[in-house]
């Protein structure tokens, strides 16, 4: 892309539409159904969601420049990641378990979580990295149309474990530029076992084909770095438990053999995963290879992995 970039959420916010996407997002959590686990009670009252145990504001675990990321969000400043506290998902094998499961973090108000996206922007970070949002969709949107105002104008990456609901994902369309969801598992009978959901694959694919609707494959400037589309992530467990070759067909044949993904090697066991075998032990190099030989009979053109 060599026009000049532009965030999609610019649009929505000259109309209006950004605004009314935020009391809408407010309306949802009376009845909470915007992430799919559907607890459906009232965050506003200060109850709390039955996974994520998360009310009215979102709690931020920690945020900064960021260069561990893909290299089409990291560039040479940095992915501006912001860590949400707590998950919507319950992965026995997290290896950020003290940021997901355990209640660390501070919660913000919108001013504040807007505040946080500008001292990003100004640090010259190239993107704001929305980190396990999936549980706090809106007071993102709240803190999102407070920093535009203020002149936020970097694209915004929502950075996912892939288990969202469609209520959240049209609130989403027309404002998130990229994204970075997890295809956690091709099987959701081995999702319940590893991270306490009944339906993931269902729901994951379900996600992933309206986030590829929404914003299509990515698409990378001059630089190379990502301005707009779909980034997947994907963790290779031993013995394929994540079901890799189903997943890397699904993306060839469902979405797009040009979708950008990142086949993920460091499967490492942590938390809890010493409990679950074999993902008490570390990812084999054979094991390995044959994922990256299913990504390719897949036909998958974008391939990369870190």
């Amino acid at each position: 892309m060599t026009e000049r970039f532009e965030p999609a959420y610019l649009s929505l916010l000259r109309s209006g539409e950004l605004a009314a996407r935020v009391r809408r997002a407010f309306e949802h959590m009376k009845h909470c159904d915007l992430c799919a686990n559907y607890c459906r009670v009232n965050r506003l009252q200060g109850i709390r969601g039955a996974r994520c145990r998360s009310g009215r504001r979102a709690a931020v675990h920690s945020y900064g420049p960021h260069h561990g990321e893909e290299r089409p969000l990291v560039g040479l400043h940095g992915s501006g990641t912001i860590f949400f506290s707590r998950c919507n998902l319950g992965c026995v094998f997290c290896q950020n378990w003290d940021i997901s499961q355990q209640d660390r973090g501070r919660e913000l108000s919108a001013a504040e979580l807007a505040t946080l996206m500008l001292e990003l922007q100004a640090a010259g970070c190239h993107n704001i990295n929305l980190v396990s949002p999936s549980h706090v969709v809106a007071p993102v949107l709240a803190a999102l149309s407070l920093a535009a105002r203020r002149g936020l104008r970097l694209p915004l990456v929502y950075n996912s474990g892939g288990y969202d609901s469609p209520e959240a994902l049209a609130l989403l369309d027309g404002v998130i530029d990229i994204y970075m969801p997890d295809m956690k598992y091709a099987d959701s009978a081995v999702a319940q076992r590893f991270s306490k959901v009944t339906d993931y694959a269902e729901v994951n694919q379900a996600a992933v084909r309206e986030m590829h609707r929404q914003v299509g494959d990515l698409q990378l400037d001059e630089r190379g770095l990502a301005q707009r589309g779909l980034l997947i992530r994907h963790l290779v467990l031993p013995e394929n438990l994540a079901g890799t070759d189903r997943v890397v067909t699904f993306i060839a044949e469902q979405l797009s053999r040009n979708t950008y993904l990142n086949l993920m090697d460091q499967y490492r066991p942590c938390y809890r995963a010493d409990r679950y075998p074999p993902l008490d032990r570390r990812l084999s190099r054979a094991e390995y290879v044959l994922a990256l030989q299913w990504a390719a009979a897949a036909g998958l053109e974008r391939l990369d992995h870190y």
